[in-house]
């Protein structure tokens, strides 16, 4: 096939259905991968003639790996990797219970993880690729206390990615390793997490918006992408005096 082959975790809603239904309409081939296998069929039928639903519970590695020999077995390679899958909690620090802390890694930094593991060494044998990590900028900033879990998981996926691309960088120049990082988008993620996000919530992004920035990133590969500038100024804020951008928070 002439266009790329793109595998899309957590594809079955929010950004990665989105993104599923974006590169669709371009005439990219999509492998998705979710659990919830209704959906999913429901997605791959409106992304494109060459949309594969795949099943698959990303917490599991011998199942991720599944997944991308069912890509490479119908598309004959993988282009683009993007590990998507994440779901919140809504828990401060002091109630954290060690299953709370278990589930938000094995979603959020095992399944990336282990999509890492998996397609970095075909990337590596074929002397390129693209592997893209969906985090969030509340893995930098500590924004939203409620969501202590899910942000230490993000923090620690944005460690990985970094590290992953300083590996690979000197031999690998042709394979690329991106962070994206949004704020507030208006998907089902709230809910799931707890706290359902009010309609018209100030600085919510759609995730179709997201999407595109995605695809876009696929076109013109780069370290990190944050989903909103203004997200990245907070950042550098942040860092340049942790206890000065906290005080005006108290």
């Amino acid at each position: 096939m002439s266009e790329k082959v793109v595998v899309i975790t957590g594809a079955s809603s929010g950004i990665g259905a989105a993104l599923a239904r974006n590169l669709g309409s371009k005439g990219y081939a999509v492998a998705l991968a979710a659990r919830r296998e209704d959906r999913l069929r429901q997605v791959a039928a409106e992304s494109g003639s060459h949309a594969l639903p795949i099943v698959t519970d990303l917490t599991q590695r011998d199942q991720v790996d599944r997944l991308r020999d069912a890509a490479i077995r119908e598309f004959g390679h993988v282009d683009v990797w993007v590990n998507n899958a994440g779901r919140g909690i809504t828990r401060k620090v002091i109630d954290l219970t060690d299953q709370d802390l278990d589930d938000m890694i094995a979603v959020n930094v095992k399944s990336a993880l282990y999509g890492m593991q998996t397609i970095i060494p075909d990337f590596c044998e074929r002397g390129e690729g693209h592997l893209i990590n969906v985090s969030s900028f509340l893995g930098r900033v500590p924004l939203v206390t409620v969501r202590s879990a899910y942000n230490a998981a993000k923090s620690a996926l944005n460690a990985l990615t970094a590290n992953l691309r300083m590996d690979l960088h000197p031999m690998y120049p042709g394979i690329h390793i991106s962070l994206v990082m949004p704020g507030i988008v208006a998907t089902e993620f709230q809910e799931v997490a707890g706290t359902p996000m009010r309609s018209g919530a100030p600085g919510a992004q759609s995730a179709e918006e997201v999407a595109e920035l995605i695809a876009d990133l696929i076109e013109h590969p780069a370290a990190e992408l944050y989903t909103r500038p203004e997200l990245h100024g907070r950042v550098m804020q942040y860092y340049q005096d942790v206890a000065a951008f906290e005080s005006q928070l108290g």
